[in-house]
This record gives C-alpha cells, structure tokens and sequence, in this order.
C-alpha cells in the first residue's frame, strides 16, 4: 500500500477517532513497512498534526466545502500533500502525484481528481492563500486559540518562543546509567561509534545526539547502560535526591523512565511503582528488566489509599502528576487537536486529589516532588500555592536547580537549555 495511503488512514484515526498518535503509530500495517517507509509515514504524521491548524486553514481556502466524514481520509490525503509542499523537500509535481496515488490505494479513485485540483491550485496561489492564513497568530503558529491565549496570558515576553520551540523537531536525548558507566566514558563509546553527541550542562546524566537513531544500534543498549529521556524528565530524580534505603513512592510511574533512574541514582531504594494502568505497567517492568533493577509494581489508583497502601510511611515520594502535557508539544504534537480547554480545570482537580491523598503516605521529614510537563499555571504554581495554603503541615524547599523560573517552585519552558517544559515543586512534611 501507498505510505501516503497508510498516512492518510493513521491521521484519520487520530483526527476522527481522537486516538493518540502514539497510538496509532503502533499499527501493525505501519510496522509490516520496511524501516525507511516506517519512518517517513511517522514524518508525514507528526507533520500533519505539528501544522494541523496551518493545514486546516489552508484547506478551508481551498475547498467550498468540507468532506463528508467518511472521506476524512481523502482529507488526511490533502493534509499530506500540502505539508509535504510547505515542510518537505519533496518536488512538487511528486508531492500531488503521490497524493493522487493514495486515493486509489484508498480504494476511492473518484478522490483523484479532487485532490490533484486541490494540490494544483495551491501551487497557483499559494502567496496569496498563505497571507490570508497567516494574518491570524493561531493559524500562523498552528496552535489552538485556546491554548495560545493562555500562553500568551502566562508568558507575554515569551510565547512566541514558547510555540516556535513546540513546533521543533525535538532533541535525542539520552540518559546514562552512572551505575555502569560516567556520561564522558558513554560520550567516547559513542564516539568510537561514529556518533556525535553533547553534554548537557545542567544534568549530569544527559547527553544529546547530534541525530536520532534507533535505539539498538546505541552501544550496550540491551545491557542496560543507557535509556532514552529528555533532560527535563532526568531533573526529577536529580531534585528528589533519593539516598540509599530509604523508602521511595514513584506515583503515575508508567512507562518508568523515572522509576529506573531513580535506582540508578541509589540502588538499595525500596522502590514501589504503581499506576492506574495495568497494561501500561508492563513497559515498567520491561524497563526495569532491562536496566536490571527490581522494584514492587502495583496497578492501583495512587488517589485510592485502601485499594494499596499498607501504611507504612515513605521517605520520599515522586508524583509526576496527571497534566495536560503542553510542555512535551514538539514531541507529542497530537496534543494540540487532543486537548480541550475544559479539560484544564479536571486535571486540576485530579492533581489536587493526588497531592492530598499521597502526602498522607509520606513521613515527618520526607519530601515529595510535584513533577508536570506542563507549562500552564493553573497545574503548576497555582496548584502548589492551593495545597500549601490547606496543608499547614507541608514547606515548600528551595530546588538545587540554577535554570528555570518562579518563585513558587520552577519552570522550564519549552526550548530552554534544548529540554522539554517542566515543573516542579519538593515540598516537605514537617
């Protein structure tokens, strides 16, 4: 089948069905692709969904009318097409040909002339469309006015990098196992490999490729020496500072990239892992696998202190909260067409039922770190001034972090340092 065909079907499953493009890119048609098709049907929809809102502008200028829903994948055609023109450097004339292909591999050949008309009077008046589109911000940096509005609102000296950064490609980032090997020694294995890399100052763990590779090709990547994380994530274990044996929660642990990181951090951690999603925590226990580190997993809800607590206290707690994930756009762009502005304020009260129901698993003394990826206020200072204001028992900390802003924990935005959006809070129980 075309892969413009397979595209059109996976974007029309995330843009109809509303299903996630991490989803959906685990199709099994996908993966039956040879590695170099596989990785330009993920370009064409990570692309797609990257510059939906340019894209759905454009195309309204273009079309009297829109499709009927069950030819949204005709839609997903265009989609492709126009970004292939705009983003890729594609020639044209291959760009509405292969486009025209994928409606017969669609099995909707009536489409064909449609979609050449369509890609054809684009290449005609694409100043004059582009202009037009882009005289509005949202459409322009193809962000929901939603969003855009409370970015703005939040970062007024700042949101137009904050989108630019979300609409990159986002950085390789790597993290080293300091249990078997420094960053530095890591950095000449790469080396010797031919592989470029670069540390990164603010996180010791860290280092960037210079390019994106598969992951088993990452020398002693089975062995458990280095695992896959943004910088921004590897901040969390670095501020939560666990010592050895002590009692540890890592709460909403899935897929577990923080629960191996905290064992490399302190091996002899009594580490428990739950999340709600069973299924979810079999990547936990692959990953731990893999580094070679044990730890208890529980599928649970971490709110629900009866279906799996057994009141024994913990030294320090890790809850990587429930978030609307606008820190980690550039890598997840499906979240710009996936999340509402209704959703924001049942995140809230979601965060809002974690916090109160895990500090009471939490010790006299210990520390829990609040950890979003996302950068809206309302989840992340505001949420912490809510609690301290309730809970005359928990002390915000000072963070040993020197990046970042806010008075009332920290936040990275997107772009800042190459990393992802993130906040964080430690709070203390006294």
């Amino acid at each position: 089948m075309n892969t413009r065909a397979i595209a059109a079907q996976l974007l029309q499953q995330v843009l109809v069905q509303h299903h996630s493009l991490t989803e959906v890119l685990q199709s099994p048609k996908l993966q039956a692709l040879e590695a170099r098709d596989q990785g330009l049907v993920r370009d064409l929809c990570f692309g797609c969904m990257r510059w939906h809102e340019r894209l759905s502008a454009i195309l309204k200028q273009l079309m009297s009318k829109p499709l009927k829903a069950t030819d949204k994948d005709i839609e997903c055609a265009l989609r492709i097409g126009l970004y292939q023109i705009l983003y890729q450097r594609t020639p044209e004339h291959a760009c509405v040909s292969e486009a025209v292909n994928a409606t017969k591999d669609l099995k909707k050949p009536w489409a064909g002339k449609l979609v050449n008309g369509v890609l054809r009077t684009f290449l005609r008046e694409r100043e004059r469309i582009l202009d037009q589109v882009d005289t509005k911000p949202s459409t322009r940096y193809a962000f929901p006015e939603w969003l855009l509005a409370q970015l703005q609102k939040a970062y007024p000296q700042e949101w137009e990098a904050i989108v630019q950064a979300s609409n990159e490609h986002p950085p390789f980032t790597l993290r080293i196992n300091q249990t078997q090997l420094s960053t530095e020694r890591y950095q000449s294995l790469l080396a010797e490999a031919g592989i470029a890399s670069t540390l990164v100052e603010a996180v010791p763990s860290a280092l960037v490729l210079n390019q994106a590779l598969a992951v088993n090709s990452l020398p002693q990547f089975a062995e458990g020496t280095v695992s896959v994380q943004d910088a921004a994530a590897q901040l969390a274990v670095q501020l939560l500072a666990p010592q050895a044996g002590e009692s540890v929660l890592d709460a909403c642990a899935a897929p577990g990239g923080k629960t191996g990181h905290l064992l490399e951090a302190a091996p002899q951690l009594k580490v428990l892992a739950l999340d709600s999603s069973a299924k979810r925590l079999e990547q936990v226990t692959q990953n731990l696998q893999r580094l070679k580190f044990k730890a208890e997993i529980k599928a649970a809800d971490a709110g629900d202190l009866n279906s799996w607590w057994d009141g024994k206290p913990f030294d320090r707690i890790l809850l990587d909260a429930p978030c609307s994930a606008t820190g980690v756009i550039r890598r997840h762009p499906d979240i710009k067409y996936l999340r509402k502005a209704s959703d924001i304020a049942a995140l809230q009260t979601e965060q809002a039922r974690l916090l109160t129901a895990l500090w009471d698993t939490l010790t006299v003394g210990g520390v829990l770190l609040y950890v979003t990826c996302s950068i809206l206020p309302a989840e992340n200072q505001e949420q912490i001034q809510a609690f301290l204001a309730k809970t005359p028992n928990a002390q915000l900390e000072p963070l040993a972090l020197n990046i970042g802003k806010g008075k009332v924990g920290r936040q990275l935005v997107p772009g800042e340092y190459g990393m992802d959006g993130f906040y964080y809070a430690l709070l203390r129980k006294t």
